[in-house]
This record gives structure tokens, sequence and C-alpha cells, in this order.
């Protein structure tokens, strides 16, 4: 419509000339008429060939606008085929908009290689061979350490312009429940193209070292290596895999046969879930057909610490990535005393690893907690007692029913005052007192945030949205036996994440698995569990005496593996059937006598959770108990298929 009005616009002279030419030519007829006699033939007047000038008037005016109208419409028509012409012009430079700045961004990285040399390194893995040492923190993440942050911020700007600009499988977050979802996606689509986007400056690693076996290293450079003799005496490295596995994130839309890359230092802080794409906090923005979200959580801190002053701040560590741990290993070896404050997992974990090393350094160690003993909000009370003592014996000194009133530095010392009047003085401090689920995207990516247990809602699926999913932490889920929960454990991350995988390429297979975690109190006392552990439910425990062979490390060494759920299989216990006739009620450990055992959990009469006391590789048999959901008549009894009266 708008090419014929500008047509018509032009050719309006031409129209408006030719119209007063046909009104004169009609007058002068006229006038002409007028004068012929009456008697004239009215064929002369018809051809006018013999009858004065008026005939060859009226073909000089028909031949005239003939000619006009021929000529508009040879304007009209190279007028409609230059516009098309430019039109296609337009849409041609447009395209080409994305591949002439890729070639402008190669053209500079080949002239102005020192400066974007470092910009680089922000966005592809860092660089290590194989088999040697991870990098420290300053290779790992160079334009945290040499560069001002606004410096880092246009620097990165170039190399993204080389990235993908669409990822078939978008997985944020560079944890274990992702890196276990590209391992599943690439199992089913080998040809898949996977993108993993993390803030952290390192590949995908396991977290549970960082709290274990990296603190009873003797390698003398472990925060260097990130290496660690587990506790079968193997070596390996925290990571996955080496850099070798994946491919940079540049080569990704190139690669014949698929691969997984992994974009570092980047963060996702907007999601588009209509458009299918996200935004990174450098602007740039990638499409996807597929997404996981596997944000995992972030620390928790006490109000009491986030409202003290820069000087607390500072000398206060949320234990959570590489950087922590090494941070909290140097402090370790350069101040007198440390604090820990919690008395869970991570809290019990980090005590009785700092204790065992105070007994050479001479470093005073300090846990305290609200509860009346270590591990109380998980076992029942006495076997938390019996726990709180193995945890003193290894150098640590405990404060139970503690709650933080303040904390001021003074004399170049942190000043703990507990509401009950107790005054710790400390060094520095270690705050373990949970984990907050990052569900930072739920507003732009509009998905539900769990009100009672945290994380995004999904389904059994693991499905929030019909092509995103979640796994890890950071995942409400419906377990179609223990109804909705949320786990916070390295087992739950790999089989949520294998999960997930599975069903971004088509699996659609429920969450059934029962994941297990574990924890060590150092090498000799550990203990695996499953299903809801809370102390507020009704407990049964049968115990054992205990043999050497009957600790984390003697299991390790014999197992041949280091990571336990490793280990794990996903075998049904055939075995694992309670026996029909009744027998006397559960037996009742003699007192402190807690060398191993089994704990039941026990809600309306039936087992909903399990933990296995220094009992080793019989996760399956705890599995299928749970899976079966049935109520017992004799605990003892089930307790007898985990052998634990064997020597």
């Amino acid at each position: 419509m708008l090419k014929c009005r500008s047509v018509w616009r032009k050719l309006a002279p031409f129209a408006g000339a030719s119209a007063t030419l046909c009104r004169q030519n009609v007058r002068r007829t006229g006038l002409n008429n007028g004068r012929t006699p009456a008697h004239v033939p009215a064929a002369h007047m018809a051809t006018g060939p013999a009858g004065g000038g008026g005939g060859g008037q009226n073909h000089f005016y028909v031949l005239l606008v003939g000619g006009t109208c021929l000529g508009g419409a040879i304007y009209a028509y190279r007028t409609v085929k230059g516009d098309q012409r430019r039109y296609q012009e337009r849409i041609a430079e447009i395209s080409s908009r994305p591949h002439r700045r890729a070639k402008e961004a190669t053209t500079s990285i080949r002239t102005e290689a020192p400066a974007v040399a470092e910009a680089e390194a922000q966005v592809k893995p860092p660089s290590r061979e194989p088999s040697g040492p991870a990098p420290d923190a300053e290779s790992a993440a160079p334009s945290e350490t040499t560069q001002p942050p606004q410096a880092a911020r246009r620097d990165s700007a170039q190399p993204s312009l080389t990235l993908p600009w669409h990822a078939p499988y978008l997985l944020i977050g560079g944890g274990t429940a992702s890196f276990a979802a590209a391992r599943s996606i690439r199992a089913r689509d080998p040809g898949a193209r996977v993108l993993i986007v993390t803030d952290e400056p390192d590949l995908p690693y396991m977290r549970p070292p960082l709290s274990k076996e990296l603190w009873f290293s003797d390698d003398p450079a472990v925060t260097d290596t990130l290496r660690f003799k587990q506790w079968n005496g193997k070596e390996r490295s925290i990571y996955f895999q080496p850099p070798s596995f994946y491919i940079s994130p540049e080569e990704l839309s190139k690669a014949e046969n698929g691969g997984v890359a992994v974009l570092t230092s980047k963060k996702v802080v907007h999601m588009d879930v209509r458009g299918n794409k996200v935004k990174l906090d450098d602007d740039t923005e990638i499409s996807y057909d597929k997404c996981l979200i596997a944000t995992g959580g972030v620390p928790r801190n006490l109000q009491v610490l986030d409202r003290a002053g820069e000087e607390v701040k500072n000398r206060t560590t949320l234990f959570r990535k590489i950087e922590d741990f090494r941070s909290l290993d140097k402090v370790s070896r350069n101040t007198k005393s440390i604090t820990v404050i919690g008395g869970g997992f991570l809290g019990s974990e980090l005590a009785c690893a700092l204790g065992r090393r105070s007994h050479d350094s001479g470093l005073e160690v300090i846990q305290m907690f609200p509860e009346k003993g270590n591990m109380g909000k998980v076992l029942p009370e006495y076997l938390s007692n019996w726990t709180t003592e193995k945890v003193k014996t290894e150098g640590v000194k405990v404060l139970s029913e503690a709650l933080v009133k303040s904390v001021t530095c003074k004399d170049d010392q942190l000043e703990i005052k507990l509401k009950d009047g107790r005054l710790v003085k400390t060094d520095h401090i270690v705050a373990a007192v949970g984990l907050e689920p990052n569900v930072d995207l739920a507003k732009s990516a509009g998905l539900e945030v769990d009100s009672d247990f945290g994380g995004y809602r999904v389904n059994a699926e693991l499905q929030a949205r019909s092509n995103i999913w979640v796994a890890g932490d950071a995942a409400c889920f419906y377990d179609i036996r223990l109804g909705r929960r949320r786990a916070e454990h390295h087992d739950h991350a790999v089989v949520s994440g294998r999960l997930a995988g599975e069903n971004m390429t088509g699996a659609d297979k429920p969450y059934w698995h029962q994941s297990m975690f574990w924890s060590d109190l150092g090498p000799d006392v550990g203990y695996e569990a499953i299903g809801i552990v809370d102390s507020s439910l009704p407990t049964v425990g049968v115990f054992a005496k205990a043999t050497a062979k009957d600790t984390p490390k003697a299991v390790t060494e014999k197992s041949g593996t280091g990571i336990r759920s490793e280990s794990e299989t996903e075998d049904v216990a055939s075995s694992a059937a309670a026996p029909s006739a009744p027998a006397p009620a559960p037996a009742v450990a003699r007192e402190d006598d807690y060398g191993k055992g089994v704990i039941f959990y026990l809600r309306d009469k039936v087992v909903v959770g399990i933990i296995l006391w220094n009992v080793f590789n019989r996760m399956p048999i705890a599995r299928k108990i749970i899976k079966d959901g049935e109520e017992h008549a004799d605990l003892n009894e089930v307790a007898k298929l985990f052998n634990i009266h064997e020597d």
C-alpha cells in the first residue's frame, strides 16, 4: 500500500497534465464544431480527415496521453523493482551482521592479542594438563585478581561475541547435578551439544572432599593441586574430568559430533521462558531448546554476623567453594583459634578436620551449636551425645546449647557473646548453619518456589515448565514414596541430574530412586543414610560391636572406591523381606556401645529413613525397605538383613 501511494504521488503531475490537455481539446473541438456550417456531413465530424485541423489535433492528444501513460507505467515498474532490490539488500545486510561481528572480533584478537588474551581467560575453561595439578586462584580467574571489576567487565564483552548464540541443551550451574545431566544427555544423544554456564572460575568438581579428604592430605601443595588420597590410598583430583574432556564454547556450534562446553565465570541473570533464551551478566543472550536449572545453593549466615561490621565479616568464612577451602586452609595455618558455628554435617566435618590438624600446630578449635549434642537434628539423642564425645577426642572444644547473641571485634580478636552470658574469644569464624537454595531466576522465569522446603517446585519428572527441568539442591521434587521434599547431598545431585538429563532427551521417568548421603568424622567413624532422617521422628537403633574393618578407611580400602556413592548400585535387594513371625521388642544397645549399627526412623509405624552407622555397602537393602513402605513387627530381625553381627 505504501509503495502504491508513493508511485501515485510521482505520477500525479503527469495525470493532471493529461487531464488538462484533454479538457482543452474538448473545448477547441466544441468551438470548431460551432463554426462548422450546418450542411457539413456528420461523417466529416466523425472522421475529420477533410474537415479543418480538429482531427489532427485529436490524434496528437491521443498520442500524448498514451505516451504519458506508457511512461508512467515504465516508471512505476522501475520504482517497484528498485524498492524490491533495496529491500533484499537491507535484509542481507541485517543477516550478515553477526558474521561481520565475529570477523571483526577475530581481527581484533589477531591485532590485539595481549589485551584479549586476558579477556578470553574469563570465557574459556582454565587451561590445565589432564594429569597435572589444577591451577591456583590467580590462574583460574585472572580478571578477579589482576583487573578492577570495570575493566574486567569491558574485556569480557569482546569474547562474548564469539560465544554460541544457541545451545540445544543449556545447563545453568556448574556443579555435580549439571555434570551428571550432561553425561546423561550425551549417553542418550551422542551428538548432543551441551553448554554449561557457571559463575565459578572452575570446571565441574565434587564438593564432598572440600570438607573431608582434602584436609587429611599430607601434600603441602594440596590447595594448588586439589588432589588428595582417598581413604583407600588412591590419589585423584576433585574435578570430574580433565580439561581435555570438554570443548571450548566457541567451537560448540561447529562441533560435528557435539560435545560439552563450559562457560566459566558467567552468571545467568534473566530467563525469558517464552522466547527460550537467557541473559548473562554481560548482557549476552543465549537461546536454548531445553534448559536445566542446577544452581545449587548459597551458604546461610547468622543475622548477627550479617549485621556485624566489616572487620567481623572479613574474619568469617561461609564454606562452600574451592576458594573457601583455600582461604580456610591458609587461615588455619596462620591463626591461633578458629570457631565453627553449626553442629550439622558440614560443621562437624570441618571441626573434626581442623581438630585433627590442631594436634601438630597447637590450633585451638571450638565448635558451638544450639542443640544439646552434635548432629542433634539428625541423630537420636543418645547417639548425638556419643558423637559429641567423639568430636572432643579429635581435639575440638565443644559448646552445646550455644545461641549467639552478638559478635564484635576487640583487641584484634573476635568476641562471641552467647545468650546465656558465655563469652568466646577467637581469631576466625566458620559459619556452617545450612544452605539456602539459589532461586534467583524464579521471578524472571515465572517458576514456583516451595514455601515449606524452598527450591523450585517440580513434578516427579523434575520438570518445572514444558522445557525447563531442575535438579540438585535447588529442586523441591515430588518423591513418589515419601512425598514432596528437598535434598542437599552429593548422591541426590548425581541421581537427580542423571534423571533430568534422561528426561530432557525424552525419557519421561519419575524420580523413585532414594538417594543416599554420608558423612565421615575422620577416617574411623562414618555413616550412610537414606530417606527422611529427622531426630524428631521415633527411632529404633540396633547396634553391635565394631571391628577394625568397620571404618570408612577400611571399607574404601577394600572396595577400591573413595566417594562412597560411586560404589552405589541401584540393584534391588531381593533378601530385604520382613519376617512374618513376631519377635521380642527391638534390642536396645548396651550403653555407650555404638561401634556399628542400624537406626530406623519411623512415621506412622512405617520406616521412612535409615542410618547405617559404620555399616557400609548395604544401601540396596535399605533402599528396598523404604520402597516397600510396609510395617514391620520386629525391626531387630530386619536389622539382621544388614549382617551387622558378622565379624
